[in-house]
């Protein structure tokens, strides 16, 4: 019964709102692209082993490592379905921060945050579609909503790409200006992002406290596993501890944010989708800031801090 429930239900979440959550989301990376250079796509090709190990980790073994945890817990086919949408996002607004108080590679975080905001216009919809159709339940229900790959790129482009272009563009003619807006609009309007997710839980209480028990704990095992899989790649590659710090962080801070956006445009707010990425929006920040509490009294050896 909870399955076929939660599965048709759908959260509450009008139009206008959704536009202002468009609308807030793009702010958010346009905030964060106000710290971004030219130079930070540069540093491909000065530190391309870290750069490649971060993308992988995120984009393709996350997703690998979502379908076997999916399968083995076999959940129901919504929180399913929200599990690919949040492991085919990139990572979060906040991993820059969540980083720098980790003591990691800043500059390898900033630059990891470019290059995925860019791959993830066509990586988030491949990404979603293919795991999610490797998967039977998810795969009815992705032939239901028969989403259009072309118009998800579209919409990721508009709350990605150019939010991110312009961001730089700001950059490059006015570092000094762009530092000033960064420090302020940053913060204000991911306070303002997170505002509004907490108003789409709010306003769908009795949904939220019903499947709370159910969500939560998927989320904090689905978390675990990324932070684990970010952290074991990198060590396994041979990077400095700063750059296993980075990597480790990026991989299990993800968009949810992004995530949440594509669920109510596409999947007209499918319940399981919705709870699962909301909860995970919430629970990535606990769990990053104390993993970087813990990090950031941690030292790292004196070599390294030349690096």
């Amino acid at each position: 019964m909870t399955d076929t429930v939660l599965d048709t239900i759908h959260i509450n979440f009008d139009s206008q709102t959704l536009w202002v959550l468009n609308a807030a989301l793009a702010l958010v990376m346009f905030g964060i692209a106000l710290e971004i250079s030219v130079d930070d796509f540069k540093r491909l090709f000065q530190n391309p082993k870290a750069i490649f190990t971060g993308i992988f980790s995120q984009f393709l073994l996350l997703p690998t490592i979502t379908f076997l945890l999916v399968w083995l817990i076999e959940p129901i086919p919504s929180i399913a379905l929200g599990m690919f949408m949040v492991a085919a996002c990139p990572g979060g607004n906040i991993s820059n921060f969540i980083t720098h108080l980790a003591k990691g590679n800043s500059a390898l975080s900033v630059s990891l945050t470019a290059v995925a905001t860019l791959l993830a216009v066509f990586m988030t919809p491949i990404n979603l579609q293919f795991w999610g159709s490797l998967y039977g339940p998810t795969a009815t229900i992705l032939k239901d909503v028969a989403i259009s790959p072309f118009e998800m790129v579209k919409l990721v482009s508009l709350l990605l790409a150019i939010p991110l272009v312009l961001g730089m563009w700001v950059n490059y003619i006015s570092p000094v200006m762009a530092q000033r807006m960064a420090k302020i609009l940053k913060w204000v309007s991911l306070l303002f992002f997170i505002s509004l997710i907490f108003l789409a839980l709010y306003n769908n209480r009795e949904i939220f406290m019903d499947y709370v028990v159910y969500v939560f704990w998927i989320v904090i095992v689905h978390n675990l596993l990324a932070f684990l899989t970010g952290f074991s790649i990198a060590k396994l590659i041979g990077l400095t501890n700063r750059d296993v710090r980075s990597i480790t962080i990026e991989t299990g801070i993800q968009n949810s944010g992004l995530g949440l956006l594509l669920i109510f445009t596409f999947f007209d707010g499918l319940g399981g989708m919705a709870l699962l990425a909301a909860f995970w929006g919430i629970w990535h920040l606990v769990s990053g800031l104390v993993l970087s509490g813990i990090w950031g009294y941690k030292p790292i050896e004196k070599e390294e801090l030349v690096s």
